[in-house]
């Protein structure tokens, strides 16, 4: 037996191309090539099963091996195989429509697996790292004859007698000379690793050392030998394919410490398993966080038949689950498209759906029936829920009843909970309802103070994002706002209808004001009087409570540019009723009085960390002069 002829593809260019195109992400040649053999594995089996093979299935692994010298790769199958003419249909005829068509939608296409998964071309991904590529199988089928095919990266091909006498197929790279890296165990190793951990038929690479018990010496004690067994590299059935009734939760933190040795144990996880309006199958895992999320994305793998495809699942996980740890496994994700096409396809919006409706159900249920515990779990999880609560209108509905509110005295409250609390002294005299908050508890700890002598709550809310669960609160709660309990002085923080009368005439009023503008002299800071509490501060610096959270957000990147790039501006608010107001109006030397005045301007500043530099050290130099 013996034939040539011409691949039909339409176009004399597709090797070039696939050459060109595929060239930068060339290592998944060895994952569609695997991929191939072990669907050839599974079918021979599925036939097994429906009696339409009763042959021996003999040892149904998939081996792959390297040859340094002959600088060959070789993917090995028991699978089905196939016959001269199916190599012919299925090698030999990539359906395209037409080369024009194909040309064009190249010129799209941005990766491999883009080129790969859009145009069938998983064999064909052999020829970025060969200059020339063979087949040799022999099909299930009875009477049939072993085949050979060859080609050395152009149209032209061969098809001979082949030299296998038992059912699979073998395909063999002759590498060419850019891609010898991958004649390397430890690199072809790195692969497998990477994408077939977790393929469902037995990946053998090689062999390994292990040791076996070899009977006792003279002393009792058991003797152990090395042996050379099969290094088989993946585990073929994964903790997502079992049923969660099967698993205890030693079998869930054992495959996160698989998926991520370095890490911590999670806090807890979702099993996921629908079959219907998708197939989708996988555990997600909530890892401890803080606030350090920037750093923990990416950790979501997705596989598609237990083949590993990306740890890049946006739009098929929701923004705020990004943070989430573990594995989805779909075979009804549109793989190997274009970003715009992912993001309408109709099956990535349901499973999207499907997804932030566990994480929601879970947590609910967490917080209906172990609430102390959801409580000491929350530092780690508030990151997530708040994310979901600002960006995803569906979570928020459910979040609503179970994302919390911490305090200055670490007590949590739900959104019903917190207005029940602080209704009755926080409602201002136009009806509204003022949550104050800090940011920073030891920066802002004069504040705070300051605060809960009036009866006031002050709420912790230090999270990176938090800045925009504020807006997001704003907008969702009825006649509520929030203020940073450091926007004003305690008296103006929530508006009452009484206030201190000034002991301060209007000529005093003047002199403490040009006293204080002229020992302060900085522009950025604005000196207003005001009649406050004897009991409150002499000086309180403050910053408008909207400008400080505009430029917040600026520089979290929140689209807020303009804002950044305005200068800081600060209102010092000097409480005329204080005692230190009148020693500074009876000293009667000009320097004295604006010494006093300089002093407690830096005393505000200092207590608020904004006392740095040379400022510091001027401030530092003068308190030790008037010791």
């Amino acid at each position: 037996m013996q034939e040539k002829g011409t691949i039909s593809i339409h176009t004399e260019n597709i090797f070039p191309i696939i050459k060109k195109f595929l060239y930068s992400d060339h290592e998944i040649f060895l994952r569609e090539l695997v991929s191939n053999a072990v669907d050839a594995t599974q079918k021979i089996k599925r036939l097994a099963s429906l009696g339409q093979y009763s042959g021996e299935l003999g040892n149904l692994q998939v081996e792959v091996a390297f040859d340094t010298d002959k600088k060959t790769i070789t993917i090995s199958d028991a699978g089905i195989g196939m016959t001269a003419e199916e190599i012919k249909k299925y090698i030999n005829q990539i359906a395209f429509s037409g080369a024009t068509e194909f040309m064009e939608k190249f010129k799209e296409a941005k990766d491999a697996n883009e080129i790969i998964g859009r145009f069938g071309l998983g064999f064909y991904s052999a020829f970025m790292v060969a200059d020339k590529v063979e087949i040799n199988t022999l099909s299930y089928q009875d009477g049939a004859e072993s085949a050979r095919w060859i080609c050395d990266g152009s149209t032209e091909f061969e098809i001979t007698e082949g030299t296998r006498t038992t059912r699979g197929t073998d395909i063999i790279l002759h590498v060419n000379a850019e891609n010898e890296e991958f004649l390397d165990q430890y690199k072809l190793q790195q692969i497998l690793d990477k994408y077939a951990k977790f393929l469902p038929v037995p990946i053998k690479f090689g062999t390994k050392t292990e040791s076996e018990e070899d009977g006792q010496d003279e002393e009792g004690k058991t003797k152990y030998k090395s042996v050379e067994v099969d290094n088989i590299i993946n585990d073929t059935n994964p903790i997502w394919t079992k049923a969660p009734s099967e698993l205890k939760d030693e079998d869930y933190l054992n495959f996160y410490k698989e998926l991520y040795p370095f890490s911590e144990d999670p806090l807890f996880w979702i099993h996921l398993n629908v079959d219907y309006p998708f197939n989708l199958t996988g555990v997600l895992y909530f890892p401890k966080l803080k606030n350090d999320y920037e750093f923990q994305r990416n950790k979501i793998k997705l596989f598609s038949r237990q083949v590993f495809i990306t740890d890049e699942v946006k739009d098929i996980v929701p923004e705020f689950l990004m943070l989430l740890h573990g594995v989805i496994d779909s075979p009804d994700i549109p793989l190997n498209v274009s970003r715009s096409f992912l993001q309408a396809d109709g099956n990535v919006k349901k499973i999207n759906t499907y997804i932030t409706k566990k994480v929601a159900d879970k947590l609910a249920e967490l917080f209906k029936n172990d609430r102390k515990g959801y409580e000491e779990k929350w530092s780690d999880i508030g990151l997530f829920v708040k994310y979901g609560f600002i960006s995803d209108e569906k979570f928020y509905e459910k979040a609503k009843d179970f994302v919390l509110l911490t305090n200055t005295e670490k007590q949590n409250f739900t959104l019903n909970e917190y207005k029940e609390k602080v209704s009755a002294l926080q409602t201002d005299k136009d009806g509204q309802l003022v949550y104050l908050y800090t940011n920073n508890a030891d920066q802002q700890h004069a504040f705070i103070q300051s605060a809960n002598k009036k009866g006031y709550d002050v709420l912790v809310l230090d999270t990176p994002i938090d800045n925009h669960f504020v807006s997001q609160l704003e907008q969702k709660l009825e006649k509520t706002s929030l203020k940073r309990v450091d926007a004003d002085v305690a008296d103006k923080l929530i508006k009452k209808d009484e206030a201190p009368e000034s002991v301060l005439t209007e000529e005093q009023t003047t002199k403490v004001k040009t006293i204080f503008d002229q020992a302060i002299n900085k522009p950025a800071f604005k000196v207003e009087l005001e009649s406050l509490s004897p009991d409150e501060l002499p000086v309180t610096v403050t910053r408008d409570e909207f400008m400080r959270r505009m430029k917040d957000m600026a520089a979290m990147g929140g689209g807020m540019s303009f804002y950044g790039q305005m200068p800081d501006n600060y209102k010092v608010v000097v409480n005329g009723n204080h005692k230190l107001i009148n020693r500074i109006l009876n000293e009667e030397n000009a320097d004295a009085q604006a010494q006093l005045a300089k002093q407690a301007f830096d005393l505000a500043l200092l207590s608020q960390g904004l006392l740095t530099g040379a400022d510091l050290t001027e401030f530092v130099n003068r308190s030790v002069n008037l010791i």
